[in-house]
């Protein structure tokens, strides 16, 4: 983390100066702003804790609830949101409280004792080490409290407006705010806001979604599940453990909980009449710890207290579309407002984080004036089949789960899929198409190692100013900025090789960042740029990168040192990562996605990927 380059910090330098917005922030909900967003779930957290590094976008949230979540539903968290939660500056932190699945274990009916169930298979929860960043389970409310505290001390300093419920929105055909949000507090006063834009972030049930027409499709819920987060004394020998279980009784998932002594069963309670008329719902606790312990047995389970529980049914729907225009969009849908599924997967939580994550930065920018309008168009693009996948991965899942043992064409068909889906599981599957921000795969094979369209894969680097091995993909903040990794030839560093490709590259790049770079700002306010070198750290200065890695930064402008990286012998990223020894230059969006993959002879090409996102100061 830096910070001092402002000035001396001798408080948390996580609490960021307030500006623009965020200076005097007003504590009543104003008639107009930039951005409302419409629920303080996951997205819409996520989103307003990125929304608080554009300090001249003014955002606000709105909560029906009075207060903060205290108890959340969702809680599996998969390493692609550890890794997101790096960015936000809380994954150390989430972790050490969260618990940690390392493992599965998968529970039969006995060969021997049909009645009861004995232990099969037990792979590693990561067995291909997809990810640096573990699979964690923790209460969504702390999740959402971490959200709360990095917007709170952003520079826009949001703060949710709670006790305000959405009930309808016009958008008008002009006008600066051409959104109309009708709103009511808890003591049924009605008040109009006008706004820019709108981010729906309200729920399966959405009031915003419903507002522009959109609907939901897919299958409708016919099996049904009873949830619970319970304190027991059990004989079960897993119960620290995450299993997966398919008795005689029926089926059920197991998930440990944080603190050692919580967890959550997921217990099948098997097909829905069509006439049921939401009868299901009203089944009770007893009968859920009831149908455990029969599917449990011989092991037995003394539940000591219920934190939480419900029923729910599974269903597959996904919207018609993410937002409300496709030429000139002015609300957006996120999370369960578009998607919805079954929770046994632990995707739920995840990929909504990932759409508010998605739509924050790009309105951010737009807003900003760093980009065009029309970089909001590709959020439908990249999320709508995102969630697509997840829905068809769900689906397989929930069947599975729900399908008998003997009824399986392959009795290890569940322990198969789990393994075999790892990667999906963990959230790094996602791949955006070509568009205005994603690049094609044309020089692809100079980093194979960064797919373009998929997140940015990290690894470890030598930084030269200090020599320390970091995961360079781990100094990617949540502050907007795109970034490029320049990964230099072999031509040795020297300040006087104006013939270096890399230099040459820095000289034609620099010129083209400033063009879109505010006056005033930092140098490196929009685009972060970093080199690798492939030679030792000893054999060459600081001081021999040209000035582009070597940017002035803060009201002293001060010189940044810490661009500058290079290869570590024993662990070399480009080795490990695919990348051309002639050179490769990666640029990441500024939600750790690979934009593109260019030729270090070809400066021009990174004006021409920016050209169509960012707009020339």
């Amino acid at each position: 983390m830096q910070f001092h380059h402002n000035g001396y910090v001798s408080e948390d330098p996580r609490v960021l100066p307030a500006q623009g917005y965020g200076v005097d922030r007003d504590t009543e909900l104003p008639d107009e702003m930039d951005v409302l967003i419409v629920g303080s779930g996951p997205a819409g957290m996520i989103a307003a804790a990125q929304l608080s590094m554009f300090p001249n976008v003014n955002t606000r949230l709105i909560e029906r609830r009075p207060h903060r979540l205290k108890l959340g539903q969702a809680d599996g968290i998969q390493s692609r949101s550890v890794e997101t939660f790096q960015a936000f500056g809380f994954a150390t932190e989430i972790t050490d409280e969260a618990y940690e699945i390392t493992e599965m274990s998968f529970w039969n009916k006995d060969p021997e004792n049909p009645e009861n169930i004995v232990r099969g298979a037990r792979p590693l929860d990561d067995e291909f080490g997809i990810s640096e960043f573990p699979h964690l389970i923790v209460n969504q409310a702390r999740v959402l409290d971490y959200f709360a505290r990095f917007a709170k001390y952003g520079p826009a300093r949001i703060t949710p407006d709670y006790g305000w419920s959405f009930v309808s929105l016009e958008v008008e055909q002009d006008g600066e705010r051409p959104v109309a949000v009708t709103v009511e507090d808890t003591d049924g006063n009605q008040h109009v806001i006008h706004t820019k834009y709108v981010v729906g972030c309200d729920g399966a049930h959405s009031g915003v979604r419903k507002s522009i027409g959109r609907t939901m499709t897919g299958d409708k819920a016919n099996h049904a599940w009873g949830v619970a987060d319970v304190v027991v004394e059990t004989n079960f020998p897993d119960w620290r453990t995450k299993a997966a279980i398919h008795s005689k009784a029926g089926s059920a998932l197991h998930i440990p909980r944080e603190g050692g002594y919580l967890s959550r069963m997921y217990i099948d309670l098997g097909e829905v009449p069509a006439d049921d008329n939401g009868q299901i719902r009203k089944t009770t606790i007893d009968t859920i710890v009831g149908k455990a312990n029969e599917i449990y047995a011989p092991y037995t389970i003394d539940v000591k207290e219920v934190a939480w529980h419900s029923v729910y049914e599974v269903g597959h729907r996904l919207v018609d579309s993410f937002h409300d225009h496709d030429e000139t969009p002015r609300v957006f849908l996120t999370g369960d407002a578009c998607h919805t599924h079954s929770a046994k997967a632990g995707q739920g939580m995840n990929v909504s984080m990932q759409d508010g994550f998605n739509i924050a930065w790009k309105l951010g920018h737009v807003l900003d004036g760093r980009a065009p309008e029309d970089l909001l168009c590709t959020y439908h693009g990249e999320r709508q089949p995102a969630a697509q996948n997840l829905i068809n991965f769900d689906r397989e899942w929930s069947t599975l789960m729900a399908t008998p043992v003997e009824e399986l064409e392959d009795p290890e068909a569940v322990e198969k899929y789990y393994v075999a889906a790892e990667e999906f599981a963990a959230g790094m599957l996602t791949e955006y198409a070509s568009n205005a921000i994603v690049g094609d795969t044309t020089y692809q094979d100079l980093a194979t190692g960064f797919p373009v369209g998929k997140r940015f894969k990290s690894f470890v680097a030598k930084r030269r100013a200090d020599a320390r091995l970091l995961h360079l993909g781990h100094q990617h903040f949540a502050d907007g900025r795109y970034r490029i990794y320049v990964f230099a030839d072999q031509t040795a560093p020297s300040a006087d090789n104006q013939n270096s490709p890399v230099v040459q590259w820095a000289d034609v790049v620099s010129e083209a960042i400033a063009k879109y770079t505010p006056e005033r700002a930092d140098e490196n306010a929009l685009v972060d740029v970093k080199v690798i070198y492939q030679q030792h750290h000893h054999t060459y200065e600081h001081a021999d990168a040209p000035r582009i890695f070597r940017p002035l930064n803060g009201r002293y402008k001060i010189t940044n040192w810490e661009n500058v990286w290079n290869a570590d012998k024993d662990q070399d990223i480009f080795d490990a990562r695919g990348i051309s020894r002639d050179g490769a230059v990666v640029i990441v969006r500024p939600d750790q996605y690979v934009g593109a993959v260019l030729p270090l002879d070809k400066p021009e090409l990174v004006d021409a990927y920016f050209a169509n996102n960012l707009i020339a100061q």
